[in-house]
């Protein structure tokens, strides 16, 4: 039996070491996603509030999108997004976007994919009332979880035709996500995510009526998550998306505050 002691005393300070360095990389994550969220929604957002003016509008929102992700065989994934967003108060359809990807699962937690969108943009304030707009894009996702934190890295690059736009327009997306877990409620977590889009070239310059270099959007999310099963769960909370029409004076031009309700599902 004393033969065994030293074992267990090695085992003991190996599994503390452990924990000790899990601590100390979730601590490093949160260090980062609230640095992104300081630097991204704190002086943008900032900045374009102390520059409000007759060119900024505000509107409440309703965003209910639904995700499913089925596993193939071979490491292979599936996608598919359904996405409703209510505009004017909640009382009409502004956007409905349609967007398949095929995903390859690299590693545990790298994924790489390839998607397609559809845009359909309705009851628009100024005309055409509606217009359409064809996506490609590639993203890679980088997921870690940690045993107080879940972190999720999702970079994106979309190649967009727009209906009213003349050329290819290329927008950059990058977004961070944290979700912390309740302890007293394992199946809860506190959600925080920001993503940051720009716009990497200028098109439609003849008439006017394309993207411009820069930054085009951001948005900010504060939540709750809840896990019913390994199929299902739901986030519930607070977006705020700031969008900056370069055409006009101020960076936002207009801050939606919207409810979001987004359901994941995995097969």
């Amino acid at each position: 039996m004393q033969d065994d002691q030293p074992l267990s005393e090695g085992k003991k300070m190996s599994m503390e070491r452990i924990a000790g360095q899990r601590r100390h990389h979730a601590a490093y994550v949160v260090w980062v996603v609230t640095l992104w969220a300081l630097i991204v929604f704190g002086a943008f957002p900032a900045q374009a509030y102390t520059e409000l003016g007759p060119n900024t509008k505000s509107d409440f929102r309703l965003w209910t999108p639904v995700y499913l992700t089925v596993k193939l065989p071979a490491s292979f994934l599936a996608y598919m997004e359904v996405n409703p967003r209510f505009a004017d108060d909640v009382t009409n359809l502004d956007q409905l976007l349609l967007r398949p990807a095929m995903g390859y699962q690299l590693t545990d937690h790298v994924s790489i994919w390839q998607g397609y969108a559809w845009v359909g943009n309705y009851n628009q304030p100024a005309a055409p009332r509606f217009f359409e707009e064809n996506r490609i894009y590639q993203q890679v996702n980088y997921l870690h979880k940690f045993s107080h934190l879940k972190f999720l890295s999702r970079t994106r690059l979309e190649e967009r035709w727009i209906e009213h736009a003349d050329g290819t327009a290329v927008r950059f997306r990058q977004m961070f996500r944290a979700d912390v877990p309740i302890p007293p409620a394992p199946t809860w977590a506190v959600v925080v995510y920001d993503e940051i889009f720009v716009n990497l070239n200028t098109v439609g310059t003849i008439t006017s009526k394309g993207p411009e270099a820069g930054l085009d959007q951001n948005r900010f999310f504060l939540g709750v998550n809840k896990i019913f099963n390994q199929h299902l769960n739901v986030d519930l909370g607070y977006q705020n998306q700031m969008i900056n029409n370069r055409k006009l004076e101020g960076n936002a031009n207009l801050i939606n505050h919207m409810l979001l309700v987004q359901l994941w599902i995995t097969l």
